[in-house]
This record gives C-alpha cells, structure tokens and sequence, in this order.
C-alpha cells in the first residue's frame, strides 16, 4: 500500500488527487488529529511525531510514505528519508510554478508559520526566487477552519479577506496555497480574489510524483480501496472528514 499523514485533514486533498492519479492502489491515510495543528509546535515535536505516523505506516506495510503536510516536510523530511528505508515523499509550497506563472513579478505565499519560517522554505526562495518578490502571510486559523469543515463560512471567508488582502495590496498576481488544507479553500478564494489572480496548488504534481515512485520501486496495484485512521477522536473527525473527501466507509483510532 502507499501510506498517506498529515497533521488533520488537509491531507486528504493530496491523498484525493493520489486516488485519481492510481485509482487501484490501496491508500492509507493517517491523520494526527491528537497533535493537529502542527503549526504552534516546537519543530522537535514535529519531528517526533513525524517519525511517529512515518514508523506506525510503514508497520502496517506502506511501500511509499507521503508526507501531505507542509509543516511536516519542512520539519522533518530528511529526518526521515535518513530514519526509513522506503521512498519519502514531501510536499512543499508551490513557488517554482508560482514564478512561471508571475506577471508581476509578486507572489503572495499562504501557509502556517511552521512552514514560512523553516529552512526547506528558505532555501527554496533562495534558490529559485533571486527576481521576484515572495510575500508571505502565515494563515494558522484557516486550518482549524478546514478541521472542522467550515470551508464557506460568514467567519472563514473574513479570514480569507484579511489574509489576502495585503498580499493583494502589494501587487501579488499569484498566490501558493502553501498548505494542504488550503486546496479545500480554493473555490472560496477564487471567488474572493477573481479570475485574475493564479492560485497554485500542488496536490496533483505530488499525486504524480507519487505515481513514478510507485512505479519505480514495482508498488503493484490491489483493491483500490482507501483506509482512514486518526490519532483523535473519530467521532469528531468523521463529519468533517465526509465534507473533504465524501463517503467514508470507515474511519479508526489508532496510538501511535
């Protein structure tokens, strides 16, 4: 199987673009709702429970671990291609194809303080964005939001329009939805911002990159089928779960 964490739910929006990318592979998707958001925590208790859910899915036989969590990656991925054998997949914020996309030469970065502030963001701007303006804005409340499925809500959408808006203001052409659970804000965004705005989301190229991985290290397909556990409590996680993903036939706890 391809094994799938995230700190909460915005994961999923990877795990659904990996679903449509290898729809005869089986998925197993952790999320760490016990520890989300991941955020707010010192960068070593990232690291913990990223060694954590990596170990837990991999017992249970992932052949490829995806680390759909923007935080997390930024945190912990080398920590843990250097603790496991098997293929580690990270995500990061979009840049490179928000600098392709830039007319102006302004890109507005969405994500969570853990992942602005961390050294995988810092050298990925150092490395590829020497010619434009990288403007970023730590959005922490818009995942608790998504965790309790208020996608387009009175109160998700102020957030929306005081985090966007001075990325707006300064000229940003194209905003990097620089955290999983954010892909699920799209539409919303996209009503705020307007057509001229580009919103970059990742979840497909990590879907694709998971798919050559998988190919290249012969993780054959099986039912197909997608498997959901949660370190929190499951009948807190289930509802929301089923606004993000859709019909869930099962969703269990787990300690790890």
């Amino acid at each position: 199987m391809i094994g799938v964490y995230d700190s909460g739910l915005g994961g999923v929006s990877v795990l659904r673009a990996m679903h449509r990318t290898l729809p005869q592979h089986t998925l197993l998707y952790l999320a760490d709702t016990a520890y989300c958001p991941y955020g707010p925590l010192p960068v070593e208790q990232v690291q913990q429970r990223a060694v954590a859910c990596a170990g837990w899915l991999i017992e249970q036989g992932a052949a490829v671990v995806v680390v759909a969590c923007n935080t997390a990656a930024s945190a912990a991925l080398e920590l843990l291609r250097e603790t496991y054998r098997v293929p580690i997949v990270g995500v990061e914020p979009g840049v490179k194809p928000a600098i392709r996309a830039t007319r102006t030469g302004r890109i507005g970065v969405l994500a969570t303080g853990g992942t602005l502030t961390g050294q995988r963001f810092a050298r990925l701007v150092q490395r590829f964005a020497a010619n434009v303006d990288v403007l970023t804005m730590p959005a922490p409340a818009l995942v608790e939001q998504v965790e309790a499925g208020e996608l387009d809500t009175p109160h998700t959408r102020t957030l929306l329009h005081d985090y966007l808006t001075p990325l707006l203001d300064h000229g940003a052409d194209t905003i990097v939805l620089g955290c999983t659970h954010f892909h699920f804000l799209a539409p919303t965004i996209r009503e705020l911002v307007g057509p001229a705005i580009t919103l970059i989301d990742t979840s497909l190229p990590v879907a694709q990159r998971v798919a050559h991985i998988a190919a290249a290290h012969n993780v054959q397909p099986k039912t197909g089928q997608v498997h959901f556990v949660t370190t929190g409590d499951p009948a807190q996680v289930f509802a929301p779960l089923r606004v993000v993903w859709g019909d869930v036939p099962t969703l269990s706890h787990i300690d790890c």
